[in-house]
């Protein structure tokens, strides 16, 4: 069958430009997908046939990723990373482009319009190279690998990334954004040029295949694990990485340094804890300040909640508009901690408008969450302009406000008719409530009264709006974060409310659908989209739903969630563990063999696989007493001492586990006498003491508690006082005199408290 006789309605009935034929199967398949499309499916290309029929379709329409299926249409004959397509390039003799990026980043789009869009560009792709798409989020091992490659290459990283490897996947160059061709945006080297040139030097300079061998050895010294070290580290690291954070500190704005300023440089939940430990006020300062100055910058979605990805100026105004789900997912932990710890409403009020953000735009219909939301809106002539559907001029403010909303807002969200951003206005609050309302001669709780009622007003009207697009992929690995962050937000800020729709039980549903959903054989899966699991779960996806897991057994007293947490860690000191040097390699010992199997440790955007799973070991270990899971965490953190010991400031998150090894952890036990006895006063009373590191175990007197000691020896002994609600407080499995008056558990926190500080004011170097 040739492709014409295979093409319907069109499609297929023209080749990208300079492609290899299509065989057969491959055309059927291509087929038989377009016929099964959806009834509203709009190919993103400007090469139409006519508005609905794309004049190309290559292979990345036959993927279930957004990211790949937004280039199913371009003119470059793209190829999904695979051993097919390296065979194909081997059996060609042609070099690989490698192009990877993710759904949501602006200039992936950009370089997409500029060059894969490029009929010239594509042509010269096709006849000379195998080129490559690769969705990051699906593949962060083989992502991990090549950033690597641009780093070494190139001194920095990015995406969209560019890479050009031979056929033994190995890269002899590579960079991010190239701009098409010479001179555009004032670059004297195109991506046109750049791809002439490494085609020739491929063909004719042998000194690029020993480049490429070089690179690869490379990248196998960064990624793969150097020798351990022979002491525990000290805390005292915590020290130095915050004495770093506090020598970068912008006094002025809050966070770390110049733009761009993204949210997780500055490790708000490391400088809450230090001030805690060791009464240092200037961490806390610089981390609530920071909170602050982000939750009133136009980072922050001020109509609909949730952050923006990052700030890209000094004083968190103007964001870069997508929208991760694991920066919020980790946001809400921030300021939670920071509530805890100081006490002020303000931040509990963001951990709110985030969990009502995840709630509305980005939970599935079966409760999971989704990955991402885009920066771009499509403006009246269909093309795409960052930040339209978040900004504001005062004429459509004033279409949906009556008068004393609309000063209310414009003074609040400092609204001016030229605007802050291209003409229109990011909402930001510059001034405090009360110094906006005394301006204005109103109460300030008036005025707040009014801004929030007009918050859901403006939703609504710009719901209208063409929206960014939402990649509803659902990640294991991000979803166990955002589980982490509702059930522990969940138990703190609605203590006793595990019901229909509190957030423990959309932590609950979310934790459901991945645990139902996305596992095959017993093993985890990465992805989930379109009704179908694939790809294999990394160490970050076990790591990161175990600590959800965790999270979510403390805030509902259901064993089900320790259990599974207990089996992913089995998978992951089976398949993942390094028995001999410590820590966890982030691929499987069984998963696809790339040029090196990382075992990462930097904590960035997202912590580490290692950072979390050191802290996910220390909960098991108190909640089980059993004394292994302290000695893997051991091995870990020797295991990767050397770069704790060189660099601290760059493993923050680790660096929390670190904190919690060397003070202990508390252990709380609540026992109701039936399952009407309240234990809210206590659950109260945890919520009000800021006592990190905490495990918390609750149980129901008979089968309840029965079954739960079988899994946490902590609960054996434990008993309802007197038939009432009763509450422990232990260390190390040793407890004090129960109580069943909530005041004197607020003491006892208190002094359990204070007791972490004495612990950690003289400790290990």
């Amino acid at each position: 069958m040739s492709v014409a006789e295979a093409a319907a309605g069109g499609v297929l009935e023209e080749l990208p430009p300079g492609a290899e034929p299509y065989d057969a199967e491959l055309a059927t398949a291509l087929v038989d997908a377009w016929e099964s499309r959806e009834p509203a499916y709009r190919p993103r290309t400007r090469h139409l046939l006519d508005q609905a029929t794309p004049r190309f379709v290559n292979r990345l329409f036959l993927e279930s990723s957004p990211y790949l299926r937004q280039h199913a249409h371009n003119p470059v004959d793209w190829h999904p990373w695979g051993e097919e397509a390296f065979e194909k390039a081997r059996r060609l003799g042609r070099p690989v482009l490698l192009s990877v990026g993710y759904s949501t980043c602006h200039w992936c789009h950009v370089m997409e319009e500029e060059s894969f869009e490029d009929l010239e560009i594509a042509r010269y792709l096709n006849e000379h190279y195998l080129p490559i798409k690769l969705d990051r989020e699906e593949r962060p091992d083989v992502d991990a690998v090549y950033m690597t490659a641009v780093q070494l290459f190139t001194g920095s990283g990015g995406w969209p990334m560019t890479v050009w490897l031979d056929h033994q996947r190995r890269p002899f160059f590579a960079g991010t954004y190239f701009p098409a061709r010479d001179r555009d945006r004032g670059v004297p080297v195109g991506f046109l040029t750049l791809l002439r040139r490494l085609d020739e030097a491929w063909r004719e300079d042998p000194k690029v295949a020993s480049s490429a061998a070089s690179a690869a050895e490379a990248i196998r010294s960064v990624l793969e694990p150097g020798s351990a070290v022979t002491e525990l580290p000290g805390a005292r690291l915590v020290d130095r990485a915050v004495e770093h954070y506090a020598s970068r500190f912008d006094h002025r704005f809050g966070g770390l340094g110049r733009a761009p300023k993204f949210p997780s440089s500055l490790p708000a939940r490391l400088l809450l804890r230090h001030d805690r430990s060791q009464g240092d006020a200037q961490a806390q300062q610089m981390a609530l300040y920071s909170l602050e100055r982000m939750a009133c910058g136009g980072m922050y979605d001020q109509v609909g909640g949730g952050f923006h990805r990052y700030s890209t100026d000094a004083a968190w105004l103007v964001p870069h508009f997508e929208k991760m789900l694991y920066d919020n997912a980790l946001l809400m932990l921030d300021y939670l901690e920071a509530w805890q710890a100081s006490g002020r409403q303000d931040m509990a009020w963001v951990v709110h408008d985030i969990a009502r953000y995840l709630q509305r735009d980005m939970s599935s219909p079966q409760g999971a969450l989704y990955t991402a939301t885009d920066a771009d809106s499509l403006d009246a002539h269909g093309e795409r302009e960052e930040g339209l559907f978040f900004t504001w001029t005062p004429a459509e403010l004033a279409a949906e406000l009556d008068e004393q909303s609309l000063q209310a807002v414009m003074a609040a969200y400092s609204v001016s008719p030229g605007g802050n951003f291209e003409g229109r206005s990011i909402l930001h609050r510059p001034r405090a409530y009360p110094v906006v309302a005394e301006e204005l001669g109103i109460d300030a709780v008036q005025l707040e009264a009014r801004v929030e009622a007009a918050r859901d007003v403006l939703y609504q009207a710009r719901s209208p709006r063409p929206a960014p697009l939402r990649d509803e992929k659902i990640l294991a690995g991000w979803n166990g974060l955002a589980i982490a962050a509702l059930a522990r937000s969940g138990r703190l800020l609605q203590p006793g409310r595990t019901g229909e729709g509190s957030y423990t039980w959309r932590a609950a549903r979310a934790a459901s659908f991945v645990l139902d959903h996305m596992r095959r054989s017993g093993r985890l899966l990465r992805v989930h989209k379109d009704g179908q699991a694939r790809l294999d779960a990394t160490l970050e996806d076990h790591a990161f739903l175990a600590w959800g897991l965790l999270e979510l057994y403390q805030a509902s007293g259901d064993l089900r969630w320790l259990h599974e947490a207990l089996a992913l860690d089995a998978v992951l000191a089976e398949h993942f563990e390094d028995i001999d040097a410590g820590g966890f390699f982030r691929s499987a010992d069984d998963a696809e063999a790339l040029l090196a199997r990382e075992k990462p440790y930097q904590d960035g955007a997202i912590p580490s696989g290692n950072s979390v799973h050191a802290a996910n070991l220390l909960r098991l270990a108190a909640l089980t007493g059993d004394d292994r899971y302290r000695a893997r965490v051991d091995s870990l953190l020797t295991g990767l001492g050397v770069p704790l010991n060189q660099s601290p400031f760059a493993l923050s998150e680790l660096l929390l586990a670190v904190q919690r090894r060397h003070a202990g952890s508390a252990e709380l036990v609540l026992v109701a006498p039936s399952e009407r006895a309240d234990l809210q006063p206590f659950l109260r009373a945890i919520a009000a003491v800021y006592l990190p590191g905490h495990v918390v175990v609750t149980a129901v007197e008979g089968a309840d508690l029965e079954r739960q000691e079988r899994a946490v020896p902590l609960l054996k002994g434990k008993l309802a006082m007197g038939g009432q609600p009763t509450a422990y407080l232990c260390f190390g499995g040793s407890c004090q005199e129960p109580t069943t008056d909530p005041a004197r558990f607020v003491e006892l926190l208190e002094q359990a408290a204070e007791r972490a500080h004495s612990a950690t004011t003289t400790r290990p170097g």
